[in-house]
């Protein structure tokens, strides 16, 4: 028996069915989709704020790095210039020092009896260093007389001494600004021995410099050996 065809009503009643599984259908796949796109938005959205988070972090990195080589440049500056203040202050101590010392030998030729004795073993030192037979002294002109007799007596100790004959003339070449002392020379003019009291002045500052730094500053620490 063949089946009956359906009245309008069973019609409309299959298509309501038909209608709302397709609807039924339609919203989980759009809830499905929903889902995936929020799941991909938090993804995306999470990506998003790392990557501007890294931006910002980097960039807060190079702003403290930034400010640390300032700080570092400018403490450096600083202490640069305290270092040259230092360093300027303790070179004015150590010429006061040495102009000190230079008015003191300025006095010294006035004390006739040192300095006779000065110069006389200034000039056997002269002697022996140039062992000739004739040698010329240069003095000041006020020392004339004085370096006369010292001569002399230098002459004698250098023949004790070296068991050889010595003889000199005198020169008053050295200059009045000259605190005093001698120069020797040699009868070829090729030798010259400077034992004049500012040379010898300037050989002790320079000879003792470094000691007379430690006693007034105390060790440097950036110097291992001390010389």
């Amino acid at each position: 028996m063949p089946p009956r065809p359906m009245n309008d009503e069973e019609v409309l009643s299959e298509m309501n069915k038909m209608v709302a599984f397709i609807k039924q259908e339609a919203l989980e796949k759009a809830r499905e989709i929903k889902v995936k796109a929020d799941e991909e938005f938090a993804i995306e959205k999470a990506k998003l704020v790392k990557q501007e988070q890294q931006a910002i972090d980097a960039q807060f990195e190079k702003k403290r790095k930034g400010a640390d080589v300032a700080q570092k440049i400018a403490q450096s500056n600083l202490t640069n210039k305290s270092r040259l203040k230092l360093l300027q202050c303790r070179e004015e101590q150590l010429q006061e020092l040495f102009s000190i010392a230079r008015t003191s030998i300025l006095t010294f030729a006035e004390d006739e009896g040192r300095y006779s004795q000065f110069l006389e073993g200034a000039v056997v030192q002269g002697f022996l260093q140039l062992m000739e037979t004739r040698v010329t002294l240069h003095v000041r002109e006020q020392d004339a007389d004085i370096m006369q007799k010292a001569g002399e007596a230098a002459a004698d100790s250098y023949a004790e001494i070296s068991g050889r004959e010595v003889s000199f003339e005198l020169e008053t070449t050295l200059s009045k600004d000259c605190a005093g002392g001698v120069k020797l020379v040699s009868s070829s003019r090729r030798i010259t021995i400077d034992n004049t009291l500012d040379e010898r002045l300037r050989l002790l500052e320079d000879k003792m410099l470094p000691e007379i730094r430690r006693d007034l500053f105390g060790p440097n620490e950036n110097r291992k050996f001390y010389t």
